[in-house]
């Protein structure tokens, strides 16, 4: 039961909810993309996604300096049944559109003129 509670929890903030209707549209998300899509500072989005890491409903992976957040690969059976819930749920849901701004940034990470969350240039 506690290890439920810890995803509910995890769950009952909105900006929380936003990352993972976000996660949902767009497949996987780092720090510095949250940042800029919901307009937060970098310690927030950090301390949220790491928020959701903890709890289970989302993983993170490492991608050079890069730590990408996506749904668990293998998520347990309480937690998959929350994660199906929420895809139903957060559908409809109504979260700033990232798509023109995801593509600007990748392009932009790809082509170095973009540092990733926590690092100068």
């Amino acid at each position: 039961m506690r290890s439920l509670a810890v995803v509910f929890k995890a769950l009952s903030d909105e900006t929380r909810l936003t990352i993972m209707a976000l996660v949902l549209r767009h497949d996987h998300l780092c720090v510095c993309e949250v940042e800029q899509i919901l307009g937060i500072t970098q310690s927030k989005a950090s301390r949220h996604l790491r928020y959701l890491r903890a709890a289970g409903v989302l993983e993170d992976q490492r991608d050079g300096l890069i730590v990408n957040y996506r749904l668990p690969a293998a998520p347990d059976a309480r937690v998959a049944a929350v994660l199906d819930a929420l895809r139903e749920t957060l559908a409809e849901r109504s979260v700033p559109d990232a798509r023109q701004l995801l593509v600007q940034l990748r392009a932009a990470r790809a082509e170095g003129r973009l540092q990733p969350a926590g690092q100068s240039g």
